[in-house]
């Protein structure tokens, strides 16, 4: 929704601007998304590692009481 008013204030104020920022977000959109992919990779791996090198102090700690 903010971004919806945002952009009617922009189209009040400049509307060529407006205009062209209406048809260029769909194409910025589409090509950040191997970058979106890429990071939600590197997180998961990332999350990966954190398991594997925390894994021998759970597994020492034994089982939770709670």
């Amino acid at each position: 929704m903010t971004k919806f008013l945002l952009w009617l204030i922009l189209l009040v104020i400049c509307w060529p601007i407006a205009l062209l920022a209406l048809i260029m977000y769909p194409i910025v959109w589409l090509l950040l998304i191997p970058f979106r992919l890429l990071g939600l990779t590197v997180g998961a791996v990332l999350d990966l590692f954190k398991a594997i090198i925390t894994l021998p102090a759970r597994l020492l700690r034994g089982p939770s009481r709670t």
